[in-house]
């Protein structure tokens, strides 16, 4: 491993997953970089895989005695969970060395949601006129209609459809498999791609099977799913600031508030716990209470 390295796929990780701004993005590298200085310091030349337990409590005391404040501390322990929890999403890692660390208490930040009115205008306005416009438009709405991760969309094979029963099979995180339903207009938005610009590509050596491809024939990366949202989100002029997870998020809010079983979502998504599903049953309760925080007359009083 090296530290460069999965620094630069952590950065990606927190933009493209997480939807973060860059000043974030900017914090947390800055608290592995303190971890990196600290390692530099005590003559540790260690890689990010080698690091152990009894090297964060070291750090711990080392920036306690230089006087950084517990608040500063809280951030710092955060950073460096986040970094070594994208370590073991990406299978780089079997144990992250701050398991026993406890995490800061901090306030949970609800996802960006995007209404469906404003999913149907961004949908609207790609320009299927183009060559890679009905890939576009089948991207979109299949990350909407299956609530899926990035990671499972760049890499959802042709084998795994099974359209004609209207379901996918997707790979998760820990290469779990799971089947999700597809809706008709997604099946028919993956048909035209299909006709209008996947079949007339000359496909690389390896990437026959890969659903979404780009003009060169191979697979696209998370980054061109960020660019292809980014670019209509501006084209609409939407304020919100979204990315590929903003569909999953939206997904899961909108069957919540249509009364979908908890489970049968938290199956849908993939997720090991129901309490990571059970943020999206506090959205609608959340966002009410920010308005009237936002703009009641009386709610500063």
């Amino acid at each position: 491993m090296d530290w460069e390295k999965d620094i630069s796929g952590f950065k990606l990780f927190l933009k493209i997953e997480k939807s973060l701004s860059q000043n974030s993005i900017k914090s947390y590298i800055n608290d592995i970089n303190k971890f990196i200085q600290f390692l530099d310091i005590k003559g540790l030349d260690l890689q990010a895989d080698q690091i152990k337990f009894k090297h964060i409590k070291e750090f711990l005391l080392w920036i306690t005695e230089l006087g950084i404040s517990a608040r500063s501390q809280a951030r710092i322990i955060s950073g460096l969970k986040a970094f070594y929890k994208y370590l073991l999403i990406e299978d780089k890692i079997n144990k992250s060395p701050l398991e026993l660390i406890e995490s800061p208490r901090i306030g949970q930040k609800l996802p960006v949601v995007l209404t469906i009115q404003e999913i149907d205008n961004l949908i609207a306005n790609i320009d299927v006129s183009k060559p890679e416009g009905h890939r576009n438009r089948a991207i979109i709405e299949t990350l909407y209609s299956c609530g899926l991760r990035v990671s499972e969309l760049v890499n959802l094979k042709i084998s795994n459809l099974y359209l004609k029963h209207e379901f996918i099979k997707v790979t998760g995180k820990g290469n779990k498999e799971r089947l999700i339903p597809i809706s008709k207009s997604a099946i028919k938005q993956i048909n035209l791609y299909n006709d209008s610009f996947r079949k007339n590509l000359k496909i690389a050596d390896g990437y026959n099977d890969f659903l979404f491809l780009n003009r060169r024939g191979k697979s696209l990366s998370r980054v061109m799913i960020f660019n292809i949202i980014k670019d209509v989100a501006s084209k609409v002029g939407l304020q919100k600031n979204i990315s590929p997870h903003t569909f999953r998020h939206s997904f899961a809010t909108h069957l919540v508030d249509g009364g979908a079983d908890l489970r049968a979502v938290q199956e849908m998504l993939g997720h090991e716990s129901i309490t990571t599903t059970e943020i999206y049953t506090h959205l609608d309760q959340e966002y009410l209470r920010d308005t009237i925080v936002q703009f009641h007359p009386w709610a500063k009083k």
